[in-house]
């Protein structure tokens, strides 16, 4: 599978946050994070290991008991079942890498990207 970079096909996640999935393969699944300053991903656990890079801005990263300061070049990995949230301290942006796939955000419809 090859994507070509387009500033379209974002969804919105939470109020200030928005993704969109960028390619997948059959054990990977990777998305770009919009979010806003001030924004909030509540605290939640999911069955996928999630591994992310911060190519922009500055967020409050909780893993577990652990809050990180997160900037623009950091990376992190949480494990399946680890519970987590964010706080975007300025705008940023986010690339997350989930393995398994996540099939909730697998594209849809008929412009979504063909797997092969």
């Amino acid at each position: 599978m090859f994507e070509r970079h387009s500033t379209g096909g974002y969804r919105a996640a939470l109020p200030g946050i928005r993704m969109k999935t960028l390619c997948y393969g059959t054990r990977t699944l990777m998305t770009e994070v919009l979010l806003e300053e001030a924004s909030v991903l509540p605290l939640h656990s999911h069955p996928h290991e999630q591994t992310g890079y911060l190519v922009k801005g500055r967020i409050r990263l909780r893993i577990g008991e652990q809050e990180h300061d997160v900037r623009a070049g950091d990376s992190w990995c949480i494990p399946s079942g680890v519970e987590h949230g964010a706080q975007s301290l300025e705008d940023s942006i986010a690339v997350e890498v989930f393995s398994p796939v996540r099939e909730d955000y697998l594209p849809s419809g008929p412009s979504a990207p063909s797997q092969g």
